[in-house]
């Protein structure tokens, strides 16, 4: 299995893996809703699915219980027209623009539970990085940071992909319903600056190992996502590549409500 082209069947059994390379760069509230569509099929039908995408524009992701109202400057976003979305997972504030954003859509079955997801995804991703020349590695086992604690690439948790200390991934969870979403951020070219211009009060400048920087080229969006689909192929012997986008679009549709609600963005 290749990353341009997955191997396609006639028949997928439940535990088979699904990959889509979505292309079409998206809004905030649209790729949130398509992720927890994602999610709500695999707790579904016990399927499990890898996709990778794009944002367009640019978007401020806060995650579920992030207090953003007292960690991020409401007017200056808005002065600044940054597109804003809160995910329904956890984790801390991220600046989406050059980067290779995945998800993992996966009944538990299929990947154990929260911490055993979040080290085999990460070792998966480190893995591909590590072939295209990144000498990343996890991060050691350390006290998880809160969720008031600034950005999420100010700061790595344990078994995050880091260069040194400097954070390259930044990725967050739900599980629910016998599933577990996984999704997150790899840093193409962004050094996620821009959160200092609004964040509230004294800001730490993120420790940032964009893979451009790492490398000493641009990494293509394409380059990172096969290198990364082509390491994933283990976690299962069945794949195929997602043929439907356009029901995806429609059961996502009655999700979008919430993602697209400035309450719920901007709820604490």
């Amino acid at each position: 299995m290749t990353a341009q082209s997955p191997r396609v069947l006639t028949s997928a059994p439940p535990h088979a893996w699904f990959l889509w390379l979505d292309r079409t760069a998206r809004p905030g509230w649209q790729n949130m809703s398509l992720d927890m569509a994602l999610h709500a099929r695999a707790a579904r039908t016990g399927r499990s699915y890898l996709r990778f995408y794009r944002w367009s524009p640019s978007c401020l992701s806060f995650g579920r219980h992030e207090p953003a109202l007292k960690r991020y400057d409401r007017d200056r976003i808005a002065s600044l027209g940054l597109d804003t979305v809160r995910r329904p997972t956890g984790g801390r504030a991220v600046w989406h623009a050059a980067e290779v954003t995945y998800s993992v859509a996966a009944p538990v079955a299929a990947m154990g539970s929260l911490p055993e997801a979040y080290r085999r995804i990460h070792l998966t991703i480190a893995t591909a990085l590590r072939a295209l020349g990144a000498p990343v590695a996890l991060a050691p086992a350390r006290r998880g940071v809160p969720v008031d604690a600034g950005a999420c690439f100010a700061a790595a948790a344990g078994g995050e992909v880091v260069l040194d200390r400097g954070k390259v991934v930044g990725s967050a969870q739900l599980r629910h319903g016998g599933a577990v979403l996984q999704h997150g951020s790899v840093l193409l070219d962004d050094d996620q600056s821009l959160m200092r211009d609004i964040t509230i009060g004294p800001a730490a400048t993120p420790d940032v190992q964009p893979l451009s920087r790492i490398l000493r080229r641009r990494a293509s969006w394409e380059e990172v996502t096969t290198a990364i689909a082509n390491t994933a192929r283990v976690w299962g012997d069945h794949w195929e590549g997602v043929a439907d986008e356009q029901h995806l679009l429609g059961e996502s549709e009655p999700l979008a409500v919430q993602f697209r609600d400035p309450a719920w963005t901007w709820q604490r």
